[in-house]
């Protein structure tokens, strides 16, 4: 218990010097099963002769939780698995100043902070570990709404007069009086007519009086 105690009070260390030291990258990553991850841990400050350890971290940090030793490079045996680790599935590529934790196949079980380390004198030093997310499906990010904006009414002018119809007007009102004229002219003589008729109806009776007179 208290060397578990011990280990977490030295990546809270980390934090302060560590980041310094060791600076990992990326520092957050989401992936999709079955895909193929590459995190990179490089030394600032220790000998470059320094051996680099990689940790895992798959709860927060707190009393309970702790730190899965993973594996670390070494020039004669290459990479060196801790216990319960799919050697096919992790491989630590090279050696300080630059280290590469390399895991294939990543499932969602893989999600953690990853951390690489150094032993130094007298402190552990932490790097500044990188969040790893591995999902089934990656979210989508919202498309932004674009709003509609109401349509504007457009008052309309009142269309023209064309030529064409004021070139009209003329010719129908010249018509019309002309139709009246006749009216008027067929009008008269049809009185003309019927007041001669009637002057010869009474000559006629005038006449014919005197005779049998």
């Amino acid at each position: 218990m208290r060397a578990r105690l011990w280990l977490l009070l030295a990546a809270q260390l980390a934090a302060l010097h560590g980041s310094l030291a060791l600076v990992q990258t990326p520092a957050s990553l989401m992936v999709q099963t079955n895909q193929t991850v590459m995190l990179s841990c490089k030394i600032n400050t220790s000998p470059s002769n320094t051996r680099i350890y990689w940790l895992r971290l798959r709860q927060a940090l707190s009393a309970s939780s702790h730190y899965e030793f993973l594996a670390y490079w070494e020039s004669t045996r290459k990479t060196v698995h801790g216990k319960e680790v799919d050697k096919e599935k992790l491989t630590v590529l090279g050696n300080s100043p630059q280290n590469v934790l390399k895991l294939q196949s990543v499932k969602p079980a893989d999600s953690g902070v990853y951390f690489c380390m150094i032993i130094g004198m007298p402190n552990l030093i932490f790097g500044t570990g990188t969040q790893l997310s591995v999902v089934d499906v990656l979210p989508t990010s919202p498309q932004p709404t674009q709003k509609t904006s109401p349509k504007k009414k457009v008052c309309r002018s009142p269309k023209p007069v064309t030529r064409e119809r004021l070139s009209c007007a003329p010719l129908i009102t010249g018509l019309l009086v002309a139709g009246v004229l006749i009216l008027l002219v067929s009008l008269g003589v049809a009185i003309h007519l019927r007041c001669f008729t009637s002057d010869q109806r009474i000559c006629f009776l005038v006449s014919r009086y005197k005779n049998i007179g």
